[in-house]
């Protein structure tokens, strides 16, 4: 088929990246202005399946003007804050000249009713909702290797074109789960609750565990071993973010309370992970016993998880800001996240970016892990407390052992530990 793929997510790329390595003649057009830069994304797997496809011929590129609309599919991916920029582009798409139907793939990440606002511009095309499962960090594994895919489909016939265009990905009939548009809509918003859920719970079942002086690893590590429960997304932290995820949770959260119905539990879970940002300040300025002013911090992770540049809703921003407030000069290290952290805030006499994180912790008072980058998670100590003005870890992501960090001389702050 002839896919035209728009947008500039990371759900973009993957879908243009696979559908061209299937054999599909896929044309990308992620430029929408004539200054707009293509996108850069922070994953190596993604980006050499790009380039290979592109070498084959199967992937092409464009901007928007220059789209040659004679296309069997079109692949929209617009993220919560290019709403306005995606209806422009349908509505362009409304009036250009090709033969309907067309099958419409709406993978935008814009609430309840997106898809529908996309067909009112366009009522004579097949329309499908496809939820962005993308993960950052593991983005084409994280779709390829979904047990099952929602498809969002009004009608039985346009079921068999989806299926056609996914069939080298996921071949068999029951790897689709179909329902009704707004069902899916309304799925792919209920997953990113029970996920923020579970992750707000762990949190707060790690301050009931301090206060009982019970380690919260442990009482987790015996819960992931009951099957009905499981690991994933149960970990306490200082908090959930990310542009989607978040913007998935509050809309949720205002769907809720427009439907009439009483609820209390999502509005309580985003309260709990807001409130969660705060955790490593608070503990610090106990620490200290508020008296902040003038000392360094350094902070070990910017990007609000691993393997990504993306700073959206990470809890650096609460850190910084009330970090800031004190008079406190930070020092911060990310592998990926140092240029958005410069875009947003720029250059500040409070603020060093350090390109190596032993650098980052030179005459510290302390050392704040926010982000449980992989290179993180073997620290030489020694070399550490050569470094560092006074000794003192607060794990953000109880990523080292508290007992091994203290036998190192060092005094250690986990969450629920």
């Amino acid at each position: 088929m002839k896919v035209a793929i728009l947008g500039r997510t990371l759900f973009s790329g993957v879908f243009a990246a696979l559908l061209s390595e299937c054999g599909h003649q896929v044309v990308w057009c992620n430029s929408f202005t004539t200054d707009e830069p293509p996108p850069n994304f922070q994953d190596e797997s993604l980006n050499f399946l790009l380039q290979k496809q592109e070498q084959s011929r199967f992937l092409n590129y464009c901007d928007f003007q220059h789209l040659d609309f004679n296309q069997d599919v079109f692949f929209l991916s617009f993220n919560p804050t290019e709403e306005t920029l995606a209806l422009q582009v349908v509505d362009t798409l409304s009036h250009a000249c090709f033969a309907h139907p067309k099958l419409m793939i709406n993978a935008s990440t814009l609430g309840l009713q997106g898809t529908q606002r996309f067909q009112h511009s366009l009522p004579n095309d097949d329309w499908v909702y496809l939820p962005d499962i993308i993960q950052e960090g593991n983005a084409v594994q994280s779709f390829v290797q979904a047990s099952q895919l929602i498809v969002g489909c009004d009608r039985q016939e346009v079921q068999l074109k989806i299926k056609e265009l996914l069939r080298p990905l996921f071949p068999r009939a029951q790897q689709y789960l179909f329902m009704p548009i707004l069902d899916a809509e309304f799925t792919k918003l209920s997953i990113s609750g029970m996920l923020a859920t579970r992750i707000s719970y762990m949190n707060d079942l790690a301050r009931v565990a301090e206060k009982l002086g019970i380690d919260i690893e442990q009482v987790r590590q015996g819960m992931t071993a009951d099957s009905r429960i499981g690991a994933a997304y149960l970990f306490p932290g200082v908090g959930f973010g990310g542009e989607n995820f978040s913007h998935d949770i509050r809309t949720l959260t205002h769907a809720v309370a427009d439907s009439g119905v009483k609820s209390q539990l999502l509005g309580q879970v985003w309260e709990i992970n807001e409130q969660q940002k705060e955790f490593l300040f608070r503990k610090l300025w106990n620490y200290f016993r508020g008296d902040l002013q003038g000392k360094v911090i350094a902070i070990w992770g910017a990007a609000f998880k691993e393997n990504t540049p993306s700073i959206q809703q990470s809890p650096v921003h609460a850190m910084l800001e009330a970090l800031w407030a004190q008079g406190v000069t930070v020092q911060l290290h990310d592998p990926q996240a140092l240029a958005n952290i410069q875009s947003r805030y720029g250059t500040r006499d409070d603020l060093i970016l350090c390109e190596d994180q032993y650098q980052a912790a030179e005459g510290a008072h302390a050392l704040c892990l926010l982000t449980a980058w992989k290179q993180y998670s073997s620290p030489d100590y020694l070399h550490l407390s050569k470094l560092m003005q006074h000794p003192l870890i607060l794990d953000g992501r109880n990523l080292y052992d508290p007992a091994y960090s203290k036998a190192r001389g060092f005094n250690y702050i986990g969450v629920g530990r």
